[in-house]
């Protein structure tokens, strides 16, 4: 819950967000195409993707993950969601997916 309250908070009232399995996903529309930030629910902690988290300037080398264009960060503990820079990910992510009628 706290997870999803930080990206409520970054993010515009305007996301949607949906649900398949364990994953809770952000975006201007369903899929992959509009996704911004994907929380991904684990026994043991949460991760926190960023679809085209690779491009994105990670200075505190919060994320993790080898993919072409997603990558992660491991949250394993409420204080985890406090870490420096992660707020910035998540502006990040946002900024890098504006909504659709913004685009130029």
């Amino acid at each position: 819950m706290r997870a999803r309250e930080l990206v409520r908070a970054v993010l515009p009232p305007e996301v949607i967000e949906t649900v398949d399995g364990s994953d809770i996903g952000y975006g201007w529309t369903r899929g992959y195409t509009g996704l911004i930030c994907v929380i991904s629910l684990h026994a043991r902690w949460v991760n926190l993707g960023l679809a085209d988290g690779a491009g994105l300037p990670d200075p505190t080398g919060l994320l993790q993950g080898s993919g072409k264009r997603h990558r992660f960060v491991r949250i394993a503990a409420v204080e985890d969601l406090g870490r420096p820079g992660l707020r910035e990910l998540l502006q990040g992510a946002r900024d890098a997916h504006p909504r659709p009628d913004e685009v130029r």
